[in-house]
């Protein structure tokens, strides 16, 4: 069962590219922009290869959720025209999703459908992020 609304959904899978915000155990916030995929239930976030100063399961986004699962996920769209602005905002639990379970599999599906430079990363090697959504909210227009 999708939290989201149709248009919801439409506006989410048209953006490329969220804000993914943690907070430690102190509270300390900690956003990043990732890309996602999501199947309507939940968002899913690949630990790439991309270059990182540390492992992936040592980046601070990950820290953070393994601490505190509550979890932020921003999608906007911004134009100069600002009858155009548009967000949703997704609030839940995260955690990490093991590779070799068939939920990893349908995620990294998802996310190597909808990015194809995921297609030569060995992103299946590394768990992957799963947002729980329990709270959405949207401003603007989704649907457009």
């Amino acid at each position: 069962m999708s939290i989201f609304s149709p248009s919801e959904r439409t506006f989410i899978q048209r953006q490329r590219v969220g804000r993914f915000a943690t907070a430690d155990q102190a509270g300390q916030p900690h956003i990043v922009p990732v890309c996602y995929a999501c199947d309507g239930a939940a968002l899913y976030i690949a630990l790439d290869t991309k270059p990182k100063r540390v492992e992936p399961q040592r980046l601070k986004r990950v820290r953070n959720l393994l601490a505190n699962p509550q979890v932020a996920l921003l999608v906007d769209h911004y134009s100069d025209d600002w009858s155009e602005l548009t967000f949703v905002l997704i609030r839940g639990t995260a955690e990490l999703v093991p590779p070799e379970t068939a939920e990893h599999r349908v995620a990294i599906e998802l996310l190597r459908d909808r990015y194809p430079q995921y297609r030569e990363m060995p992103i299946q090697e590394q768990p992957v992020i799963a947002i729980r959504p329990t709270a959405v909210t949207a401003w603007g227009a989704p649907a457009e």
